[in-house]
């Protein structure tokens, strides 16, 4: 823990807490006969009834998620949910407790009092959390810090937000509140390098350093070094499933938890052994697909065990019939996830007045380093060719060329994560403007995206073909429209809700015209413009160029004209930074 202390209830009006607290967790009177005995049995960490048939068979009948092999006993899993039911439970049948078990009893009805009470607040009144300087670099939004207080205040969360309100730095937010490390992040493979980024972006410890920051490799588990954060992908969770559980966590970070929306898997089974040892479980999704009740109970099953019960028994009373998976009243089952304080869920229609009319955001992503190799080899040919050039416009038709190769093989090498960070938008029932330059990054795309039915305008098609593209994605027949940006002046594509730029060009104004097919004049929304760069390649050499380092990049892009000469010059100076890059490159290949 931190030593800044917070209380998010400091500014609330007094209420009796008296009124808070749910009658069903309040005090029974003296009873006067018991029907039972209830202990705990520390290796399944549950708490087990002893007791005469009716109370046992009433605990069975009510609570379908309690087990109880044979007659005379039932279990239930030690959690806050559970406690309320016993308690609810003894209320009406009274159970001596084992005086070795009393204490542990008393301090889970009593944490189980304090989250209804925390839960009953933050729903009549939610409370915004401004985290500490000393350990938080960031400025949140006022949505935000109601975010991230949620989270500090409810130790197994999922947080829904829709995608682009700010989920990543809502959740560093609570970390830097609750000081929980060791933290074990988990997220999709695409995400890792954005992660250690915007950990690097946001958190610091109180001596004003870095997090130290390990990311996991391989199937093959290994002694982990001492690190405040560790991050692995969801791909590696099988190779691990016995090794990370061994390591004593204070919190797990599920991005993107809808990976986990089907059980029966090694990756879902080694999340489950994961969660149920860590004190502090939060889910990020910005998709909690909740009309398949199959993956909202396996997602909720992941961060509280038996929180919506039994499979049997919510597929009997939430969807069309026993292990059917379709939820019969969605709306209500949202509804119930709020007021049980299991989710939290903004979308950008209820924000919309604390959001600029356009969001930029500069997305790290990863790149096929072997396949990178490979293309830039021509590039390195040209940079031998200029090396022996002796007239200038030679030198300047080969610069260019070394340019094109570069940038080209830069697009083509990410495509692929290109590719998934648009799949998971388009999962999130986002309507994308895909932007590329190069036509062999679009072929890349046609092919890895064939199964979201893209459609394209490239330069390559014919008017009536362009037209129909057109047509096709603003009457939503599809959800995804691939354009270059060099092809982009003119097209009035205003349905889309995320703009996604998988390459650069060397030009702000070519960016703010393309962002400028989805927001229009006297349009009332807030478009999301991805900007997905790789460390790796080009991509840094042209934003260095350009003046647009990754931090200072949302705040750098021009909305206005630019003059010829800006245009130039800025053309100029990506090709000198380009060409620095391939001589570094040359001079690794010729080492």
């Amino acid at each position: 823990m931190t030593d800044y202390e917070y209380d998010p209830f400091d500014d609330l009006p007094e209420m009796p807490e008296e009124l808070l607290l749910p009658a069903y967790l309040k005090e029974g009177g003296h009873p006067t006969r018991t029907y039972g005995e209830l202990t705990y049995n520390k290796r399944n960490k549950s708490w087990v009834i002893k007791g005469e048939p009716i109370v046992c068979q009433t605990a069975k009948r009510l609570f379908p998620g309690c087990d109880g092999r044979g007659r005379g006993q039932a279990r239930f899993t030690a959690n806050r949910r559970n406690t309320g039911d016993l308690q609810w439970l003894m209320l009406r049948y009274p159970l001596n407790i084992r005086e070795s078990d009393r204490e542990r009893w008393e301090k889970a009805l009593s944490d189980a009092r304090d989250f209804a009470i925390a839960r009953e607040k933050l729903r009549l009144n939610p409370q915004s959390l401004t985290p500490n300087p000393a350990y938080f670099k960031g400025e949140l939004l006022t949505f935000q810090k109601e975010g991230a207080s949620y989270l500090v205040n409810t130790p197994r969360a999922l947080l829904a937000d829709e995608m682009g309100l700010g989920k990543t730095v809502e959740a560093l937010a609570a970390v830097s509140e609750t000081g929980c490390y060791p933290l074990l992040l988990i997220a999709p493979s695409h995400l890792i390098t954005n992660w250690q980024r915007e950990i690097s972006r946001f958190l610091q410890n109180a001596d004003g350093s870095e997090p130290t920051v390990h990311v996991l490799k391989g199937l093959t588990p290994y002694k982990l070094p001492e690190a405040q954060i560790y991050i692995v992908h969801y791909l590696l969770l099988r190779g691990w499933k016995e090794a990370l559980p061994k390591y004593d966590f204070k919190a797990i970070i599920f991005d993107e938890i809808q990976e986990l929306r089907r059980s029966g898997t090694e990756k879902y089974s080694a999340a489950s052994l994961l969660a149920e040892k860590t004190p502090v479980v939060w889910g990020l999704s910005g998709t909690p697909i909740y009309n398949r009740g199959g993956e909202i109970w396996n997602v909720i099953n992941i961060l509280d065990f038996h929180a919506l019960g039994d499979w049997e028994s919510f597929s009997r009373e939430w969807c069309y019939g026993y292990g059917n998976n379709i939820v019969a009243k969605p709306d209500l089952l949202g509804d119930t996830l709020r007021e049980e304080g299991y989710m939290l869920r903004r979308t950008k229609d209820q924000v919309l007045d604390q959001l600029p009319p356009k969001r930029r955001l500069v997305q790290e992503i990863d790149a096929d380093d072997e396949l990178y190799g490979k293309l830039i080899l021509p590039a390195l040919d040209a940079l031998k060719r200029l090396r022996a050039a002796q007239k200038a416009f030679d030198r300047s038709r080969i610069e260019d060329e070394i340019c094109q190769h570069l940038r080209q093989a830069t697009g083509v090498a990410k495509a692929p994560y290109v590719a998934a960070f648009v799949k998971a938008l388009l999962e999130g029932d986002e309507k994308v403007l895909l932007f590329a330059h190069h036509h062999q990054v679009m072929d890349s795309y046609k092919e890895t995206l064939k199964a979201e039915h893209p459609v394209f305008i490239t330069g390559r098609e014919t008017t009536k073909e362009k037209d129909a593209a057109v047509d096709a994605f603003m009457t939503g027949k599809t959800n995804l429209c691939c354009i270059s940006m060099r092809a982009a002046a003119g097209l009035n594509l205003q349905r889309a809700t995320c703009v996604v730029f998988g390459e650069l060009d060397w030009s702000p104004a070519v960016h703010t015209q393309a962002e400028d097919r989805a927001h229009r004049m006297g349009q009332k929304d807030s478009v999301l413009c991805y900007y997905l760069v790789s460390p790796r390649g080009s991509d840094a050499q042209m934003q260095e160029a350009l003046g647009l380092k990754v931090s200072q990049f949302v705040q750098l892009m021009g909305d206005r004209v630019m003059s010829e000469n800006e245009v130039m010059t800025y053309q100029t100076e990506a090709r000198e930074h380009i060409k620095a890059l391939a001589e570094k490159m040359l001079e690794r290949y010729e080492g």
